[in-house]
């Protein structure tokens, strides 16, 4: 992910593959100065996430997302992407907490 005005910066990644019924998400990062107190920039995870989420809609999974969380981060992604825990740090985003983060970082 670039922003507009810096094309050459990249400022998050994400590496997805499309499974059966939905996407799993292989990898998430931020950029190092995305990250922490002082990032300069906020909402890079959501937004690559959100895009995962717009993709799962395109193919016909209806906004369905998995990853496999570090643990100290699952209660963390439970309130900012509405995601589910299921056990050993996998967690899925079902449609209704995807059209809420395709609604909030993709105006159309």
């Amino acid at each position: 992910m670039t922003i507009v005005n810096n094309p050459e910066i990249i400022q998050g990644v994400l590496s997805i593959r499309k499974e059966t019924d939905h996407l799993f998400m292989n990898l998430l990062e931020n950029a190092p100065f995305n990250i922490g107190k002082n990032k300069l920039y906020e909402g890079v995870a959501g937004n690559l996430v959100a895009y995962a989420c717009k993709l799962s809609f395109q193919f016909g999974f209806d906004g369905f997302v998995a990853f496999t969380a570090k643990t100290k981060l699952i209660n963390h992604y439970e309130t900012s992407l509405g995601a589910y825990h299921f056990g050993k740090g996998r967690m899925i985003i079902e449609t209704h907490a995807a059209k809420i983060l395709v609604e909030k970082y993709f105006k159309t």
